[in-house]
């Protein structure tokens, strides 16, 4: 993981500085006029803020050694009198199965909506130049199941599955897109104590096959997009499977399929499931300790392992992130869009399942309106469903409060309406400029900013259905520059995280009232955290002015380990002598003073160059992902040579409008391909290294553009949009090849 950190908390890399650029005359005045309208309008709103309780809260430490050690273990401290918080592990008194957390919401809040799909009105078929075609769909308001219905939808189908012939602690496989069905799979599996399985939709063949085969799966949840293009070409590499379970409710017949396998709707098995003679059957539940799910990670260094985890693990996990939501309740409703075969999407919805929170499904297509004046497709995907133009994302008609995001994502917005701003009249830029600093000042103060909120952020936070009050994000870092752009623009503030599979992805989460950047924050109550030391890289606890090392991670959220894999169990999971589990997470952090965790590095990612100076790959790549020329970027370096290269997918826009001034004509892949751009956007990307205070030898000397973004599907970075770096190597063995001059 490369390092959070960004020398400028402005928006780096732009063509446009926010701050230093501005007069600081304009700046005053701004402030003079805003003032006398705060005084005039909300005087009384702004005498009750409670400014000075947010900085004392954003100030206080939140994390201390337990040892008195810089080395800890660091705990959070308790809110009240800054004392140690014992390890948390269950948040509601006996609910400490996941089945049970289903229990608690379906008896709490029954009639409360649950889980939310919007309805397709219509769809149609849309041929593309490249020749590929988009299924272009219509979609309506959202239709909503109860808590209640979820429940009974949930042992409905766990007993069809039961009667399908799935047995108690027998492991079963979900592979499928992230939707409603989904999650009542999954309960179903909660409920019945069948170990679920999770599979990315991204995978490919042999990652699934090595996955299904070593769980031994003989009954398998998917949709009938995904049995057709991935599953269908592997079933005869799978010899235990003898149950398909489709969540769509049409086709009813499915041909052509090996002897011995039998495919069925979701709908089907579910009113299997409610006959009267399949629901007597006493169903085992679950314990604590028994396996939850067996999540498979997205590969980013071989062949996907599979992570064991605990019903209690869960529990703990999801605990530890919910404290750190303020006043979550009932009255919430978040959108789920990232992969539920992740750790982070498949958490925070068991965190708003806990609180009675709705959930409503979308996807990263039809996430916000296309074509917007601010953000265009927020991602770029291979997948063949579009929303058709004109209609409207599933963030207006959801209207969530809550929301976890990938970087990827943010990136993105951030960099569009900054280049929207840049193409706006010198009167409308100014006027976005000194609002964008004037706010920057009053929320590290503690204050809101109602008036700016209004007037001139109010299209981009209606971007994300402008009710937004909490935005979580993890799966890999996030650039100072993109939070600080989220706080600012989208109102709302930004809890960056750090966990990992292994951990739930419970580690760390920033509090929300923390405006500072570049840091993940303080241990969550249910785990703590140590440094190790890691002489090669040169990191100790004993390191100025702050404790550095490698994180390890503890508590009752470290899972059971890897399945079938006691070699990586033996490195990197270990049992102290108070019986807790410890992870070694292979990323390099350093605590600040007041407890909250800072990334500064990942030993897979440090390469020793030939002169013996150390690159941290991760840290050039956060630290120039934020140019406007940059939509991403890999960085590489062989230890036998003396300097660095890199890939970048460079952001289509820049890049035209750079060949047009060049006078160059051509396809887009034409234009990435002539050296003369090449060496334009490098010499782009020194300056931007430079003012990044980037070392010299950081600096990628050459590097290689590439006309095809990397996503989930072309193989070249994970579902969380982390670099698959031994798949990019081989994509790019020739160009290495050519950059190192052939050696």
């Amino acid at each position: 993981m490369g390092n959070h950190s960004s020398p400028n908390p402005q928006l780096q890399c732009s063509t446009m500085k926010l701050k230093e650029d501005m007069n600081p005359l304009l700046l005053q005045v701004f402030r003079s006029v805003v003032w006398v309208y705060s005084v005039i309008t909300f005087l009384p709103w702004y005498l009750l803020s409670g400014a000075g309780a947010n900085l004392d809260r954003a100030r206080r430490v939140k994390a201390r050694s337990v040892s008195g050690r810089p080395a800890g273990p660091y705990r959070a401290t308790n809110h009240e009198d800054g004392s140690q918080q014992k390890l948390v592990s269950s948040l509601h008194p006996g609910v400490d199965t996941l089945d049970k957390v289903m229990d608690y919401g379906a008896a709490r809040f029954p009639e409360r909506n649950c889980l939310g799909t919007r309805e397709v009105l219509s769809e149609e078929d849309e041929l593309q130049p490249n020749g590929k075609v988009f299924k272009k769909v219509i979609l309506g308001e959202y239709q909503w199941m109860s808590y209640e219905e979820t429940h009974q939808a949930a042992v409905c189908f766990g007993s069809g599955l039961a009667a399908l012939g799935q047995r108690p602690q027998c492991n079963i496989a979900i592979f499928c897109e992230t939707r409603a069905e989904w999650m009542i799979a999954a309960q179903a599996c909660f409920i019945y104590n069948f170990p679920l399985v999770t599979l990315y939709s991204t995978l490919g063949g042999a990652a699934i096959a090595h996955g299904l085969n070593e769980t031994e799966i003989t009954h398998i949840i998917t949709s009938k997009d995904l049995l057709h293009s991935r599953l269908k070409d592997i079933l005869l590499e799978v010899p235990r499977l003898q149950h398909i379970i489709v969540v769509d409710s049409k086709p009813t017949s499915w041909p052509g399929f090996p002897r011995g396998i039998m495919v069925h709707n979701m709908d089907a098995v579910q009113e299997l499931g409610s006959r009267p003679d399949n629901m007597v059957v006493a169903r085992r539940r679950p314990v604590p300790s028994d396996i939850a799910v067996i999540m498979y990670t997205s590969g980013s260094t071989g062949i996907p392992k599979g992570v064991m985890i605990s019903h209690s693990n869960i529990i703990a996990g999801v605990t530890g992130m919910a404290e750190r939501i303020p006043d979550l309740d009932e009255t919430d409703t978040y959108i789920g869009y990232l992969p539920l075969a992740h750790v982070l999407e498949l958490s925070a919805e068991m965190v708003c399942i806990s609180h009675g929170c709705c959930i409503g499904y979308s996807s990263p297509q039809t996430l916000a309106r296309q074509h917007t004046r601010y953000v265009g497709t927020l991602y770029w995907t291979s997948s063949s469903i579009r929303e058709q133009k004109g209609s409207k994302g599933d963030t207006s008609v959801l209207k969530p409060t809550l929301m976890a995001a990938v970087p990827e994502i943010m990136d993105r917005i951030y960099k569009n309406v900054m280049t929207k701003v840049e193409e706006m009249s010198s009167v409308q830029r100014t006027l976005f400029v000194l609002a964008y600093n004037y706010k920057m000042e009053q929320i590290t103060k503690g204050y809101k900013t109602p008036l700016c909120d209004s007037l001139v952020f109010g299209k981009v936070r209606s971007l994300l259905g402008g009710h937004m009050r909490v935005l979580l994000s993890g799966g890999a870092p996030l650039s100072a520059a993109t939070q600080r752009f989220m706080n600012i623009c989208l109102c709302c503030p930004v809890g960056q995280g750090y966990g990992l599979t292994e951990t739930c992805g419970a580690g760390t989460i920033s509090e929300m009232w923390d405006y500072s950047t570049g840091r993940v924050g303080a241990p969550l109550i249910c785990s703590e955290i140590t440094l190790k030391d890691w002489e090669e890289g040169g990191y100790y606890s004993t390191d100025k002015p702050h404790p550095r090392g490698e994180i390890v991670i503890g508590g009752p959220n470290v899972t059971m380990g890897y399945y079938k894999n006691e070699v990586k169990n033996r490195e990197d999971f270990f049992v102290d002598s108070n019986g807790q589990r410890w992870f070694c997470t292979g990323d390099i952090g350093e605590f600040h003073p007041d407890g909250c965790l800072k990334i500064i590095d990942r030993k897979k990612d440090l390469v020793k160059l030939q002169a013996g100076e150390y690159v941290s790959l991760g840290k050039v790549e956060a630290m120039l992902k934020n140019c406007p020329f940059v939509d991403n970027i890999c960085a590489y370096a062989n230890s036998d040579q003396s300097y660095v290269i890199g890939f970048v997918v460079p952001n289509q826009k820049q890049l035209m409008a750079l060949a047009e001034q060049r006078g160059l004509r051509g396809s887009w892949e034409e234009i990435c391909n002539n050296p003369d751009m090449e060496r334009d956007v490098l010499h782009i990307i020194t300056e931007a290294a430079l003012s990044a205070k980037l070392e010299r030898f950081e600096i990628p000397r050459k590097i290689r553009l590439s006309a095809e973004p990397w996503t989930p599907e072309t193989g070249l970075v994970t579902d969380a949009f982390k670099l698959k770096r031994k798949e990019l190597k081989s994509h790019y063995q020739e160009d290495i090849e050519r950059m190192y001059g052939g050696k």
